[in-house]
């Protein structure tokens, strides 16, 4: 089956997008509200680090961040409130939380490229570095700081005469591990070696949220693994908006706008896609093996409510006028007690013109 070009509204290709900014030692490619103009609450960015590349110390000031690594090997730091600090090794399938305000820094310790999936609780999240926030103050202002004369601090010169802050840098030199950077840390989350609060052949669902890692705020990420004889059921999140990446794969959306009108469209890897909250929606698979989805959320603990279920709700009388059939033509549908989130495609793959 040919890719179909994607046109839609909800749909933004980080392949196709330019990096928003690029040297020896990395990329970062932005979906804000720039490039995706539905997107509220929720933005996305993809991070490339090469070997000693050096994501610089930096916060934002009204995004919490949440980061997936997807390839390589990263030593990450983070400084909260009060001078407490994290620091730990991230490597594939492994998550980080940063608060929004919070200083901190991604640095690739390995011998190849490192990838991120970075995901923001804002649509336009904002950035300080720190290289430009020592630049904005005065040499003698510094020195007050630290206890030096002006001349200590002349050579870093003033915002206003430096170029764009570098967003990514080289670091020289092999990077000291602490111990305990290898152990477990509350702002760290191995989503991929825990097992799937959903593993059926449908394919698999791997939750991150509140309930299960109780740093999170405002955001949370599901790592969803559709088979190729999977579907994740119509649904929708009260009060929560949805966006997701596509990792790996091929699928098939369908949403439903308040004005009645649908928009289906087709997602490969690179694609990032936004539901507004409550919006009706499925995924299914249209390629060869797995779709590998993260999809974030803009709660720290998404609800749910799928179709499969909510016809148990209701006696058959009420679904048969509200689907404008007799009783008798009424689908015998299954009871399901829980949902089951993601269900088997039995039927063909459906054309769409």
């Amino acid at each position: 089956m040919d890719f179909k070009p994607n046109t839609s509204r909800h749909v933004a290709s980080i392949s196709l997008q330019p990096p928003s900014y690029a040297n020896a030692s990395g990329s970062t490619v932005h979906i804000d509200s720039t490039a995706l103009p539905l997107l509220k609450r929720l933005s996305l960015r993809r991070l490339l680090l090469a070997p000693e590349g050096l994501r610089e110390p930096h916060w934002h000031a009204n995004a919490h961040e949440l980061g997936y690594c997807v390839r390589g090997e990263a030593l990450v730091t983070i400084v909260r409130n009060h001078a407490v600090r994290n620091s730990f090794v991230v490597r594939p399938g492994d998550m980080f939380f940063a608060p929004s305000g919070s200083l901190h820094s991604i640095r690739n310790i390995g011998p190849a490229e490192a990838e991120f999936i970075l995901a923001f609780s804002h649509e336009k999240p904002e950035d300080f570095g720190l290289g430009g926030s020592f630049a904005a103050m005065t040499p003698a202002v510094l020195g007050n700081t630290f206890d030096a004369p002006t001349a200590f601090f002349q050579e870093i010169g003033s915002i206003t005469t430096r170029p764009i802050e570098p967003e990514i840098v080289h670091v020289d030199g092999e990077a000291e591990i602490e111990l305990q950077a290898l152990h477990v840390d509350a702002l760290k989350y191995r989503v991929e070696t825990n097992l799937p609060q959903i593993d059926a052949a449908a394919g698999s669902a791997r939750q991150t949220k509140a309930g299960l890692w109780p740093v999170l705020e405002d955001i949370a990420m599901y790592s969803v693994r559709i088979s190729d004889v999977g579907m994740r059921e119509p649904h929708w999140h009260p009060a929560t908006a949805e966006m997701g990446y596509v990792l790996e794969g091929r699928a098939r959306m369908t949403i439903l706008d308040p004005d009645g009108t649908t928009d289906t469209y087709e997602l490969q890897s690179g694609d990032v896609y936004f539901i507004p909250p409550a919006y009706p929606h499925h995924i299914e698979n249209i390629g060869a093996g797995d779709a590998h989805f993260l999809i974030f959320f803009d709660r720290a603990d998404p609800g749910d409510i799928g179709f499969r279920t909510l016809v148990g709700s209701f006696p058959p009388e009420v679904l048969a006028a509200t689907l404008r059939v007799s009783r008798a033509e009424l689908p015998d549908f299954p009871f399901t007690e829980q949902d089951p989130l993601l269900v088997n495609r039995i039927n063909p793959i459906d054309p769409v013109a």
